[in-house]
């Protein structure tokens, strides 16, 4: 059983917010010295793939599309307890919208081998895009499950769980497929192990540019995008303070009150 698992390096969202900051031209977000995790509901698909190998044995691989320095998510991944892991990066294809991404890490997976299984998670952590799993599934022509919290193997089978509004559905489908994962009990990323995340630092993770996987202009960049960002923006923030007197706690109390009824807060 091998499982291929897709990550995405982005901005640690628990960063302080004046710390986020756009490129004004690129609309992107600025990287430069702050923390880089991996998308948490990556981490998630991280943690489904690893627990399918303790129950049936085989291999895991992670994949990155990013920056040079998202060796640092390969690296996370395989202190988790990954087997191996590649990273695609080639500036051009960082400018990918999520079609071209779809299609530059469908040739990665050919590359490395179409798996048993595919996994990504169910949304960006930085976008919010829940598009990723679908765009590769038809970009390797593979069936897809989304939302999906667990994954099992039943009569050479997956037999997945797939969270719905009011419950879950269990689903059966053949191997080979993709499966796009959302967070569960069941799936909360594990905690790396020191030796592990020591052996992981020493190993040597394969980049590929575009040239490695014989990508075409025409499909990725930003001259292929089919989608056109037309604006992003830091929502403004605006505070005041307001300093209400009374001579004692009753008569502050019920100036405040006053106030808040008339700000229409309570």
């Amino acid at each position: 059983m091998h499982t291929i698992v897709c990550i995405k390096q982005i901005i640690d969202p628990e960063i302080p917010a004046d710390q986020f900051k756009l490129d004004p031209n690129s609309m992107r977000q600025l990287r430069g010295g702050l923390s880089l995790v991996i998308s948490a509901y990556d981490q998630n698909a991280l943690e489904v793939a690893l627990q399918l190998r303790e129950k049936g044995g085989g291999k895991v691989t992670a994949l990155c599309l990013g920056e040079s320095g998202a060796v640092g998510a390969i690296k996370s991944a395989l202190g988790m307890g990954v087997d191996e892991g590649f990273l695609v990066s080639d500036q051009p294809l960082l400018e990918s919208d999520p079609f071209g991404v779809a299609h530059v890490l469908a040739k990665a997976i050919q590359k490395i081998g179409v798996p048993d299984l595919v996994l990504t998670g169910c949304v960006s952590g930085d976008t919010g895009d829940k598009v990723m799993g679908p765009l590769l599934a038809e970009a390797l022509g593979l069936p897809c499950v989304t939302f999906v919290s667990k994954v099992e193997v039943k009569d050479g089978k997956a037999l997945v769980r797939r969270i719905v509004e009011d419950g879950y559905e269990l689903v059966e489908a053949a191997f080979p497929l993709v499966a796009s994962i959302i967070s569960d009990d069941s799936n909360v990323p594990r905690y790396s192990k020191l030796k592990d995340i020591m052996a992981a630092a020493k190993k040597q993770v394969p980049t590929w540019r575009a040239a490695d996987l014989g990508l075409e202009e025409a499909r990725v960049g930003a001259g292929a995008a089919r989608l056109q960002v037309r604006d992003v923006s830091v929502p403004q923030r605006e505070s005041k303070c307001e300093i209400l007197d009374g001579e004692t706690p009753e008569e502050r109390a019920e100036r405040l009150a006053l106030r808040l009824r008339e700000l229409k807060v309570i």
